[in-house]
């Protein structure tokens, strides 16, 4: 076996890594990467390889990419928090922040790409509302990586490089995100083409997973408290993982972070399953939830990894978890804050996550001197523009979501 093995979070079996998204006996709980190296020992290179060790791949690239932890006095000041950190995955030089994508995202991609190659690789296939589709977009325009990415229609003027790339392959469908899924999968059944994997990848997970301990060795410890806004939730089992892993190590502490999660109304399902006390979903959960009125779309996955055993509610009730509804005026209100204080425009998801924070501190949920970590997951499409001529992705082709496999083929040459 390499460095590291896969052990199923229901039944427990561990087995070398093939690509896998499900265990082999059948179960349907989430695999989680098991690492040979238990001590956490960030490399000396840039970039989010440095934690090679605790990613599940066998080789990687060169990359500045990686998120970066700070203090921000201003916003600090603002909430009145003495122990406030930020997590940033944008693009924001002042910040020596170099995710050219402007997105948390671009942590998933990078050893999605590495574990895909390790496997032997063919072209990858993805679904994305915006930021995933451009996160992988960029890092399959700098490492040759293939790709096929299908997006909602409406989303199509959010994928952008900064450099042309003849390894994407771009398809816009008629729809949401969940119809850009649907077609998606039926992709990834043709030969010659494996899924990305979503939230059951545990490269991406682990690539999640870097915030967390980029925040361990920029402060020494795990923090108390965790916040971020999300659309599957993966970012929430990443952060939790990675912790069990930094636990582990015995120089962090021993204390989960409590893990404030949150969503932007109306589209607010898992909050509302978790606030009602549900590990299981319910379609109600889903009434009123309107994609098109909610200020930060990408976070409305309609297929989150929720009940799943090792999934959102798991990690929830392991770290005595939050899950906020946020209103579209609370997020801008953010918004304008963030401007103000770091003088970077956050991307809205970002924007959802620092709205439940000021909410959190307005209800006394978080206390003046806690340690409090706050997952930007997007900044800095303003400031990118202005540094580099970014390259349009066109799509290939607009299709309706029953398009039959035969003009899929057409289109792919396949």
């Amino acid at each position: 076996m390499g460095e590291y093995d896969l052990v199923c979070q229901t039944g427990g079996e561990v087995f070398e890594d093939g690509y896998d998204f499900s265990c082999p006996s059948g179960h349907k709980g989430l695999l989680r990467a098991r690492y040979r190296e238990k001590r956490f020992a960030p490399r000396g290179c840039a970039g989010l390889f440095k934690f090679y060790d605790w990613l599940p791949v066998r080789s990687s690239y060169e990359t500045e990419s990686c998120p970066v932890v700070f203090r921000s006095e201003r916003l600090s000041k603002e909430l009145g928090l003495r122990d406030l950190w930020v997590g940033l995955t944008g693009y924001y030089p002042e910040r020596n922040c170099k995710s050219i994508s402007c997105s948390f995202k671009e942590m998933e991609a990078y050893p999605t790409y590495a574990r895909f190659r390790d496997m032997g690789g063919k072209t990858l296939v993805l679904a994305s509302a915006g930021n995933t589709a451009r996160a992988f977009a960029q890092v399959s325009a700098e490492t040759g990586g293939r790709c096929v990415m299908m997006v909602p229609e409406s989303s199509v003027g959010r994928l952008t490089v900064t450099e042309p790339s003849d390894s994407i392959t771009a398809i816009a469908v008629k729809g949401d995100y969940a119809d850009a899924i649907a077609v998606a999968d039926r992709v990834a059944g043709f030969d010659g083409f494996l899924p990305e994997g979503g939230a059951r990848n545990i490269a991406r997970r682990d690539g999640m997973g870097t915030v967390m301990l980029q925040f361990a060795q920029t402060a020494g410890r795990i923090p108390d408290s965790y916040f971020q806004a999300v659309g599957s939730g993966t970012g929430g089992i990443s952060a939790w993982e990675a912790s069990l892993r930094l636990i582990g190590d015995g120089g962090f502490g021993d204390r989960l972070p409590r893990l404030h999660l949150s969503q932007n109304l109306p589209f607010v399902p898992m909050a509302r399953a978790w606030n009602a006390g549900r590990r299981e979903m319910v379609p109600e959960d889903y009434a009123g939830g309107d994609v098109s009125q909610v200020y930060a779309d990408v976070l409305t996955n309609r297929r989150p990894p929720y009940a799943v055993d090792g999934g959102v509610f798991d990690a929830m009730s392991a770290c005595g978890g939050s899950f906020s509804e946020i209103t579209n005026a609370e997020a801008k209100s953010a918004e304008k804050m963030w401007l103000q204080c770091e003088n970077a425009l956050p991307d809205p998801a970002a924007s959802v996550a620092l709205a439940s924070l000021v909410r959190a501190v307005g209800e006394g949920l978080v206390s003046e001197g806690e340690c409090v970590l706050l997952n930007m997951t997007g900044a800095g499409r303003d400031r990118v523009r202005e540094d580099y001529d970014m390259v349009e992705i066109s799509p290939k082709a607009v299709l309706e979501p029953d398009a039959a496999d035969d003009e899929l083929r057409s289109i792919l040459d396949v």
